[in-house]
């Protein structure tokens, strides 16, 4: 486990309804149906530029049932990257378990995603924060010992109480402008 005073903190992603536009139920199968979420690329920016990681988290289970291929994940994943490099905002690690609920042991609110970015960037989670938009998200910082969580809402009631809940990704900014300290 890497050492809390030479590590740097991170900042953990959800993806859809946080990154990006919620596709509601369904999945975002296509690169040209992936929409960046109002504020999410200049919150992106704001933590890299206070030196915290940032890393994507997200559930991916449309690998899994079929309904896309790994190859096409991995182009939505790439055009997002791209776009975000052009803001000085692209995420340092993305994980994404694509399995289907019960087959794995990575899907949330397991913190198995957070502890393999822990590992692989020598990150310090105790000084780390989530945001995420489900109950799942904020269950799996918690499980990771993720102490800072921030929800979007959705149309799900929470039943995971988070530090933070804003209405829309659009306020994640404000937020983390007030909250984030500098560690560059």
């Amino acid at each position: 486990m890497p050492d809390a005073t030479s590590s740097r903190p991170a900042v953990f992603f959800d993806r859809d309804g946080v990154v990006n536009v919620s596709p509601g139920d369904g999945y975002v199968l296509r690169a040209e149906d992936f929409h960046f979420a109002p504020g999410a690329i200049a919150a992106l920016a704001l933590c890299k530029a206070r030196g915290f990681a940032t890393i994507l988290v997200t559930s991916q289970q449309g690998v899994g049932k079929g309904m896309m291929t790994q190859a096409t994940l991995d182009d939505i994943h790439g055009r997002m990257q791209d776009e975000l490099a052009r803001h000085a905002a692209a995420f340092d690690g993305i994980y994404a378990c694509t399995h289907l609920s019960g087959t794995c042991t990575c899907r949330k609110p397991s913190p198995e995603m957070i502890f393999r970015a822990q590992q692989e960037h020598g990150l310090d989670l105790t000084r780390s924060w989530l945001v995420g938009d489900h109950d799942r998200d904020i269950q799996m910082a918690i499980n990771a010992g993720v102490p800072r969580t921030v929800r979007i809402r959705s149309h799900d009631e929470p039943q995971v109480e988070a530090e933070h809940t804003l209405e829309s990704p659009a306020q994640l900014v404000a937020l983390l402008s007030a909250h984030l300290p500098r560690h560059v």
